[in-house]
């Protein structure tokens, strides 16, 4: 077997859709990652949309470095951000631009501190000889608060950045301001001397000197704020402030990746760190150098922190897909019992994205069945929801009722109970034993009509989709099945399912599917539409659930 070089130690968590957690050591170098086990890999991910070797792991020049090696869909991010190729930080987030594919966080070296270990090491900050550099001061200031950024929550990182700038660079009052999709930063944190909490709305601070680092996106140190602005001359008066230092906190991703001929725009802005004091020049020992590296680091930090509460968010999501899953599945039919006059077969696909397709089979009394198929626009917990809804109206209000009055009843129901508009195409159908047919299809895609070994597309929308306008009005037709009448219903995640180059499977393609199959059981032309979609789509991803449900007339007598 090859020998490979020791690495340092390094570890990738991988977090699944479905919460669950793994930690996979990085034992070599290259490391590869990828879906086929037959490719060498190193981490298996358990996702067909995720290439066969899709990224590669490597240890140089004493860093990680990330390789996308050929992910087809969507691609290799680091952080939210596309990447070629990326030196890897601790903590940094790797992702595939997939709903609910799997994501990689990349630890450096082994288990955190504990948070004791690392408070102390904060506290050796203070007994620096005097004398000792700002820049070495901050250095370790910041390097260990930029380990905390794991352990205490985002407030407490904030305080403690504030309070340790306070007392290393002598000043009264520190805020920390965040910045805002539009406008100004907003005060989020503010401290004073002795590690004391300040409501942020209460600091009054030098608009000119935060206006000038803001604009400039540089620290600015005003050694003397009676010479700012002539309008501020009154609030520095009452203060009695002497000096100021703003610090923007930028976001320098793109230069740690090697670029170092970035310049900051406005939308790299993080906030901003404002200290102020009433002693003249306290911080004219604070060169420019230490200043950037105060703002480098602080923004490091708040920026791993915005990291993990997006993280936080991305696991909230993906607990409201879980729950829509199980609402979803919960509603389908878990298979069909045998009818003397009819056979039925149902499936639904669904995309991890969880969208909202729905079947099912109801039986009306000893005459007549009725069935539907529908498909909610959106996806995630909100389309679940309104599948919830159809289910439960139509269970409850199919007896006896006409299709129109049916479908006016779910219209407006759906109307004013969902809080986010949605809408729903759907076909609903009556089939008696005689093979007499009501339905009323709403916005859904015809039925294809299997008889005499032809196909065509029948019972076309002439309604509305359900949920658009509370006062829709709602059409059935009459129709009649003959011995042998074959109806595939379908929704449009079967026809607008792409291959690789992104081409759609098409209704004349499935058309000519159903067509070389008429003569198969229900469950067989069911499997062989099946077959047909996975040998066009392949290994590309689907946006949108495939469903099916076939009912064939077989005749019967009323009893």
């Amino acid at each position: 077997m090859p020998e490979f070089p020791p690495i340092p130690e390094a570890i990738l968590e991988v977090c699944r859709a479905d919460g669950a957690r793994q930690q996979v050591k990085v034992t070599k170098s290259p490391f590869f990652i990828g879906r086929g086990q037959a490719a060498g890999n190193d981490l298996l991910l358990e996702d067909k949309r995720i290439s066969r070797t899709c990224a590669m792991l490597s240890y140089a020049d004493g860093g990680f470095r990330l390789e996308d090696r050929g992910q087809r869909h969507g691609g290799i991010f680091v952080n939210g951000e596309k990447i070629a190729s990326r030196l890897l930080q601790d903590g940094d987030t790797i992702s595939f631009g997939l709903p609910d594919s799997p994501t990689l966080v990349f630890r450096r070296g082994p288990a955190s501190a504990s948070v004791e270990q690392l408070l102390d090491r904060l506290e050796q900050t203070r007994e620096l000889e005097p004398g000792t550099s700002g820049l070495r001061q901050l250095s370790l200031l910041l390097e260990a608060t930029a380990l905390l950024q794991s352990q205490l929550p985002l407030e407490d990182i904030l305080a403690k950045v504030v309070d340790h700038a306070i007392e290393l660079t002598g000043a009264d009052r520190g805020v920390l301001l965040q910045a805002e999709a539009k406008g100004e930063p907003r005060p989020v944190l503010a401290r004073q001397r002795g590690a004391k909490a300040l409501p942020p709305e209460s600091v009054r601070m030098t608009r000119t000197a935060v206006a000038q680092a803001l604009e400039k996106q540089k620290s600015v140190v005003v050694e003397d704020v009676a010479r700012v602005a002539l309008r501020e001359a009154k609030s520095v008066v009452e203060q009695e402030l002497r000096s100021v230092v703003a610090i923007p906190l930028l976001s320098l991703q793109q230069r740690r990746a090697g670029d170092m001929t970035f310049v900051p725009g406005p939308e790299d802005l993080l906030g901003l760190l404002y200290l102020d004091s009433r002693r003249p020049l306290a911080f004219s020992q604070l060169d420019r150098k230490v200043l950037d590296a105060l703002a480098t680091e602080a923004a490091d930090v708040l920026d791993n922190a915005r990291l993990v509460l997006k993280e936080m968010e991305r696991k909230r999501l993906e607990q409201e897909l879980t729950i829509a899953r199980e609402i979803q599945q919960a509603l389908l039919p878990k298979g069909f019992k045998p009818y003397p006059h009819f056979q039925v077969t149902g499936v639904n696909r669904s995309c991890l994205a969880v969208g909202g397709d729905y079947f099912d089979l109801m039986e009306l009394d000893a005459q007549r069945t009725a069935f539907v198929i529908a498909d909610v626009c959106g996806k995630g917990l909100g389309a679940a929801l309104v599948t919830a809804m159809l289910q439960g109206t139509f269970s409850a209000m199919t007896l006896g009722q006409e299709p129109a009055q049916v479908f006016a009843h779910v219209n407006r129901f759906i109307c004013e109970h969902s809080e986010v508009r949605r809408y729903a195409t759907l076909f609903f159908g009556i089939l008696g034993r005689d093979g007499g047919l009501t339905y009323l299809n709403a916005g859904h895609l015809p039925p294809l009509l299997v008889r005499g070994g032809k196909v065509e597309h029948a019972m076309a929308s002439e309604s509305l989709p359900i949920g658009l306008i509370p006062e829709a009005e709602f059409c059935s037709r009459r129709s009649k099945l003959e011995p042998g009448d074959t109806l595939v219903l379908y929704t449009d995640g079967v026809n607008e399912a792409v291959d690789v180059k992104d081409e759609q499977f098409t209704l004349e393609r499935l058309q000519e599917t159903v067509g070389r199959h008429a003569g198969d059981s229900v469950e067989e032309l069911q499997a062989a539409i099946l077959a047909e979609l996975d040998a066009y789509t392949r290994d590309a991803y689907q946006a949108d659930d495939i469903t099916l449900l076939i009912l064939r007339y077989l005749g019967g007598t009323t009893r």
